[in-house]
């Protein structure tokens, strides 16, 4: 069957049963109803005012960021670089091993407290402005634009047979649209391989399949995405729109129709008087949802399909300046503000109560909390291992001996050296060598011998502790183990 072709189910009319009155007319008919609807592409009308320009400026920042950064050195590496093989992250002077997957987590924790307080401040802030999803749709918008023209030009060349200057155009548009979709899988991987040997190895043909696979499944995902996908992926696909509802309340800023003060709307020329005409002040020109990018109208409430990104305020603000009425018939504000018309001021008071306040505070804590983790963070770790193929014995001199492993991770970018010292009993000592060299990002594993007197302890299990010391730098880690002393 078709999948353009409607699914259809006929109703037919059920017999009652004897002493119940007829659920459809004797001579009704079965009921042809269609249970598909074939999607109708939005053609967004391009739109400038306060809120498309704080769009464009996020659209500007977020790129510039991401294509950006990895061309960024530090030293003699590239500045940000999650290198997977090595199991090492560099971010700028930082570098990370998995055993600092606590700060990973750290990160999450913020981006959810910073999810929460945006949304109960000004709803879907992150959807309207900075989401992947938007900005890229913005940016294949634009494009589209420039090679096809505005909304009505692109409406109507579609609605035409195929000519060789549609064939064309549309080539044109899809041929940069796959560029900045491959240059944006390319620059993806480029933060996990080293971009700079990525290009050579783009230009000699010499790249490995997985960066390959990478490059084209971000690229592509980035093109379908933005080119074709647009709307659907904020109405169906994105769990955010489905649960933002929880996040809301009735001081949240959201963008929002005066029904009070636009209502009845109705055209009417530049001149006439509202007053007279007995109309609000929509002039019901259907612009707020030509912009919109997830083409609903406004006008109906606040609805889940919404991203909040102000477009519909901007070119509504666009028509009340031409008709020399004020501005704000759609604009930003919370549901308390309008039904109990407050001020501005009134309004951000509101805004800032304690369920925002509450979020602010636990948010600056976990960003403090993890720089000051960072800050305190030792430039090295150890793990100590005892050597399960030398149990405890009694050495020359009747001493008693325990063998351990340690591993010494030097998380700094120049060669270090560690001190290796025993603590926790008398007469407690490093017979083997206890300065250990450890060349720059790399570990090494070290066999160390702790002596201890015969008669220096009870026979049994004793807690002791390795104290390790930087020489070449600030640091200090103490770690834990047990030393065995036989019957």
């Amino acid at each position: 069957m078709n999948s353009k072709e409607p699914v259809t189910r006929k109703v037919i009319p059920i017999v009652p049963e004897e002493g119940y009155g007829p659920l459809l007319p004797e001579d009704s008919q079965g009921v042809m109803v269609s249970l598909y609807a074939s999607h109708e592409k939005i053609y967004p009308r391009s739109v400038s005012g306060l809120f498309s320009n704080w769009r464009w400026a996020t659209v500007f920042l977020t790129q510039l960021v991401f294509y950006g950064v990895p061309w960024l050195e530090w030293g003699q590496r590239q500045a940000v670089l999650f290198d997977l093989g090595t199991r090492r992250f560099y971010i700028f002077g930082l570098l990370l091993y998995p055993q600092d997957f606590i700060y990973l987590a750290g990160l999450l924790v913020i981006s959810a407290l910073s999810l929460f307080l945006f949304t109960a401040v000004a709803g879907r802030l992150w959807c309207g402005y900075a989401c992947p999803q938007t900005v890229y749709t913005e940016i294949f918008l634009w494009i589209e634009k420039k090679v096809e023209g505005d909304r009505s030009a692109r409406m109507r060349r579609d609605a035409q047979p195929w000519s060789f200057e549609k064939v064309t155009r549309k080539g044109a548009k899809h041929f940069l649209w796959l560029a900045v979709s491959l240059w944006t899988g390319f620059t993806f991987v480029g933060y996990f391989t080293p971009i700079k040997e990525l290009g050579i190895e783009f230009l000699q043909l010499s790249m490995s399949s997985w960066e390959v696979f990478w490059t084209f499944f971000y690229g592509f995902a980035t093109y379908g995405n933005a080119g074709f996908m647009r709307e659907q992926v904020c109405k169906h696909m994105c769990p955010y729109a489905r649960f933002q509802s929880a996040m809301f309340d009735k001081d949240t800023l959201v963008v929002t129709y005066d029904s009070e003060r636009g209502e009845p709307r109705g055209a009417r020329s530049r001149k006439a008087d509202p007053v007279a005409l007995n109309l609000g002040a929509c002039v019901d020109c259907t612009l707020c949802v030509q912009v919109c990018p997830t083409g609903i109208d406004i006008r109906k409430g606040l609805q889940y399909e919404c991203i909040g990104c102000g477009a519909c305020a901007d070119v509504c603000d666009t028509v009340m300046d031409k008709m020399g009425y004020a501005r704000g018939l759609v604009k930003y504000t919370t549901e308390n503000a309008m039904s109990q018309h407050w001020t501005k001021s009134q309004t951000w008071r509101h805004v800032l109560r304690p369920r925002v306040l509450v979020y602010t505070a636990i948010l600056v804590a976990v960003v403090l909390a993890m720089l000051v983790s960072l800050t305190l963070r030792a430039p090295f770790k150890v793990d100590v291992v005892r050597d399960r193929g030398v149990m405890a014995r009694i050495v020359s001199g009747g001493n008693i001996e325990n063998v351990y492993r340690l591993q010494v991770m030097n998380a700094t970018e120049s060669l270090q050296r560690y001190k290796i010292a025993a603590m926790g009993l008398p007469g407690l000592q490093v017979k083997s060598e206890n300065v250990v060299l450890v060349e720059s990002t790399q570990s090494r594993w070290v066999t160390v011998r702790v002596q201890l007197p015969f008669d220096a302890a009870t026979p049994g299990s004793h807690a002791i502790q390795f104290e390790i010391d930087s020489l070449d730098s600030s640091g200090h880690l103490t770690e834990k183990s047990v030393f065995l002393v036989p019957r």
